[in-house]
């Protein structure tokens, strides 16, 4: 009964996994892989070269500039979306007219495809002829850089991520809301509680099945975030917003000659480090009493 979803994982995930692990111990690149030119097929003569690949990549000022932007932008990311998704989760709970519009409406986001959404806000961070720029120009305010700068093209970035983000967690935590009894609050109403004791005593920990599971998705999703930092800055201005996923990228189709071997390697390593942080996510969740 399972064979079939194994042969397709195997198929789309197991066989790429494999190629990519042998090619980063490799010196493959465009230059020496097998092509065919013409009627001329040109055989590989990329050779195994073990863990050069790492040694150069870990040694490489550029990765470490790399792993440090990106921890802080999934940790940025991932904090400011759980707190938002919270706190409209928590207003959302609760019963009031036109409740089910407004879910709708905070639920948009997550229905657009991502790059319909991520190409808007690149019109709307438009620096000449932005809709933002507008209103503060209008405003008497100047106009603001937002993907010309380094720092504002972070925020920027940080800004249409989290715009993303927001519905899924929203969702999720609205779910482990609805699962909490209501007698609890009736109870801890009933005994003084005011609403900072309920919300801290009944409500997180009521949330935290939910919320360690989202918070380990949006972390590994946001850590792998392609779409956001390529279609909004490209990895600019210069590099300041280029995330490994990013770099993994232009090492494959973007540098000249395209260097598959580095590509490879940054991939692995992108892997190994979301492995460890799971390995100790549950480590931490365990000795929590969490079973996961």
């Amino acid at each position: 009964m399972v064979a079939p979803v194994v042969l397709v994982l195997g198929v789309i995930v197991g066989w790429p996994l494999v190629r990519g692990v042998y090619l980063s111990l490799t010196n493959a690149s465009e230059r020496n892989v097998a092509r065919t030119i013409g009627v001329r097929h040109i055989e590989a003569t990329y050779e195994f070269v073990g863990l050069d690949n790492y040694t150069a990549v870990l040694g490489d000022p550029v990765f470490w500039q790399r792993l440090v932007w990106t921890v802080t932008w999934t940790v940025a990311c991932v904090s400011i979306t759980f707190a938002l998704g919270l706190a409209l989760a928590t207003v959302l709970n609760r019963q009031f007219r036109g409740r089910a519009a407004y879910r709708m409406a905070l639920i948009l986001p997550w229905a657009v495809p991502g790059f319909v959404s991520v190409f808007a806000w690149r019109f709307l961070f438009n620096r000449d002829n932005g809709i933002l720029n507008k209103i503060l120009d209008g405003g008497g305010i100047s106009a603001i850089p937002w993907l010309d700068d380094p720092t504002w093209a972070k925020l920027s970035v940080v800004a249409v991520n989290v715009w993303l983000g927001v519905p899924f967690m929203m969702v999720a935590l609205l779910g482990g809301l609805q699962s909490i009894p209501a007698e609890l609050y009736e109870a801890a109403e009933m005994d003084g509680a005011g609403p900072w004791q309920r919300f801290r005593h009944i409500t997180l920990p009521g949330l935290r099945a939910v919320s360690m599971t989202v918070i380990l998705l949006s972390t590994i999703w946001t850590f792998n975030m392609f779409p956001v930092i390529f279609l909004l800055t490209r990895g600019g201005p210069g590099d300041s917003t280029e995330i490994l996923v990013t770099q993994a990228f232009r090492e494959a189709f973007v540098a000249s000659p395209r260097d598959f071997a580095g590509s490879a390697t940054w991939g692995v390593l992108i892997l190994g480090l979301l492995m460890i942080f799971a390995l100790v996510y549950r480590r931490s969740l365990r000795k929590q009493g969490e079973v996961w």
